[in-house]
């Protein structure tokens, strides 16, 4: 890219690289595991291998098997929440 800069009175034609992006040419797409059966994963299914390992962790999702940690008791709920 070449850019003119002008300092006070005096032009400058210089010619300004674009920013080097450390490990761009060196960057990979890593192959990255299906977390259902550990195969690879297909793009179309991301990150999972099959519609099968998308649907069995939809399942486990729902069946509730998937937990996020909670401060709260069992049967405990929150302020102004009826039961």
């Amino acid at each position: 890219m070449k850019v003119s800069l002008c300092y006070g009175n005096i032009m400058s034609d210089r010619i300004i690289p674009f920013p080097q992006v450390r490990g761009a040419s060196r960057r990979r797409k890593r192959a990255s595991a299906c977390p259902i059966c550990g195969k690879p994963e297909v793009e179309a299914y991301r990150p999972f291998c099959s519609a099968r390992c998308k649907q069995v962790d939809l399942g486990r999702w729902l069946g509730e098997r998937y937990r996020l940690p909670s401060d709260e008791g069992p049967g405990e709920s929150e302020p102004g929440e009826e039961r």
